[in-house]
């Protein structure tokens, strides 16, 4: 079976979620929660998801479980995870978001939160452990469906008044904002959030059939969209999120999208922290910026909320995480706009989007004007999509294997220099750019970020990067090199 957990909840095929599994993990969350005392029978648990075909009944199996196993269950329809997690924490409820966020449209998963906001490493352990145990009593899973009451216009409504409240009345009055709504269970809020703060808005690319967009690795087809449209219709900016709405996409005015961790350092300085947590993979020009100390961990939401409860706890007040997707978690609360933002420990889209776009209203500038000005360095990634867990799981015990085999993978690329481990393997070479090799934590992917100085430079790098990770796995496959300027075509 393919599912397991990842950087960000269950994960794996729809064929394989879809039936008795979605009812044993369901059970397993909800056995777990009662034998730790976090809920008691008869509790509600939440549970919404994304646009995807297999959610729905994903979504009925799990409900259907949860009531066997003695809790209440409210339905908050499609809505966005930090939406989800909001009312959850709001109302001091589990819940469960049925979604695979940005990953191919035949898979599909499942986040889970307990009643004070989303589990953590050990938690997943205990879930697992549960749904082992269930499975080797040999009971049968019992995966009828169910229907439930559903809140989604009170869960919509308080996810709203949160956003309205954080910029200035009418702070994006001479904006023309493009939204880009492809599935994202984020669309129609954009479009009332950016419209309530005067932005002329302008929706693009509906569809009813789900769209894998990865705002982290934006596909070829996408920026091509997003050119046209901005060119098209005269926009200043274009704005999306993935499936579940957690991680922002924004373009500038030319259509070319803006790296989520700058959005999420805009974010973070909007919000004045002084602590600011993000995994290894965000750009490396972030400590040098100066206007918020960094703390670093590995790639995941898990990872990020605990380096911010360890800054809360060591006394830091405004604590911001963001991942290299540009998803903004906030670790305390924090005034902005004259009001307290609650915390909510979760990845968030459209903080970031707010943010970045009252910058460009404010300082009447474009969006490209605005990136130039942080001056970082220049940043890309890409995935190999297809690409076996086991020739990942291969790669990288070979490059740790010693440095002579490290230095002879990436001799077309550079010399290195120095290695972190923290999570992959993220090499300085002698220029002083980056190669981050990462096997993806949820799907069948490799994944390679770069840093450059010059965005011919990381272009080049990053192109090559991906090009000897191909010729690496097809010389293990068939025993055969393969010629990696071959590969890159």
């Amino acid at each position: 079976m393919s599912l397991k957990f990842g950087t960000s909840g269950l994960r794996g095929l729809s064929v394989d979620l879809e039936g008795p599994a979605a009812a044993l993990y369901a059970t397993a969350f909800a056995h777990y929660l009662l034998s730790t005392g976090q809920a008691k029978p008869g509790d509600t648990v939440l549970i919404a998801r994304d646009f995807r075909a297999s959610s729905p009944a994903i979504s009925a199996i799990a409900a259907g479980a949860l009531l066997r196993a003695g809790l209440s269950v409210l339905d908050c329809g499609t809505v966005p995870t930090p939406a989800l997690a909001l009312h959850a924490l709001a109302t001091r409820s589990a819940a469960l978001m049925v979604t695979g966020s940005h990953i191919p449209a035949d898979r599909n998963g499942i986040k889970f939160y307990r009643p004070d906001g989303e589990i953590a490493k050990a938690d997943e352990q205990a879930i697992t452990q549960a749904a082992e145990a269930l499975r080797a009593s040999e009971t049968a899973i019992d995966a009828t469906p169910a229907e439930v009451p559903t809140i989604e216009a009170t869960v919509r409504d308080l996810f709203v008044a949160r956003n309205v409240r954080l910029l200035p009345e009418r702070a994006l009055s001479g904006l023309r904002v493009g939204v880009y709504q492809h599935s994202t269970v984020a669309r129609d809020l954009f479009v009332d959030v950016l419209t309530h703060y005067g932005a002329d808005v302008v929706p693009l690319g509906r569809s009813e059939t789900f769209i894998p967009v990865d705002t982290e690795a934006v596909s070829p087809e996408t920026i091509t969209a997003l050119r046209g449209w901005a060119s098209e219709h005269r926009l200043d900016a274009i704005v999306s999120a993935d499936g579940d709405g957690d991680r922002p996409l924004v373009s500038n005015e030319a259509g070319e999208p803006i790296r989520g961790d700058l959005l999420g350092l805009i974010a973070a300085e909007f919000l004045g922290a002084t602590i600011t947590v993000t995994p290894v993979t965000s750009n490396s020009g972030l400590e040098r910026r100066g206007t918020t100390d960094i703390l670093r961990t590995r790639v995941g939401s898990p990872f990020v909320i605990a380096g911010m409860q360890d800054a809360a706890k060591a006394g830091h007040d405004r604590v911001v995480g963001f991942e290299a997707n540009g998803g903004t978690l906030t670790g305390s609360a924090v005034t902005v706009n004259g009001t307290i933002l609650a915390a909510l420990p979760t990845r968030d889209c459209f903080l970031p989007v707010l943010a970045v776009l009252q910058q460009a209203a404010q300082r009447r500038q474009p969006l490209s004007v605005i990136v130039n000005s942080y001056n970082l360095p220049i940043a890309l990634s890409d995935r190999l999509e297809r690409f076996p867990v086991e020739t990942s799981q291969a790669l990288m015990e070979h490059l740790r294997s010693s440095p002579a085999a490290l230095a002879a993978f990436v001799e077309p690329l550079g010399v290195p220099t120095s290695v972190s481990d923290i999570d992959g393997l993220r090499i300085t070479l002698a220029d002083d750019s980056i190669v981050h090799l990462r096997p993806s934590g949820n799907a069948p992917e490799m994944r390679c970020y770069v840093e450059a100085e010059t965005e011919e430079k990381a272009i080049a790098l990053l192109t090559a990067g991906l090009a000897r990770i191909r010729a690496w796995a097809e010389q293990a496959t068939t025993g055969q090199a393969t010629d990696p300027n071959k590969a890159a075509e």
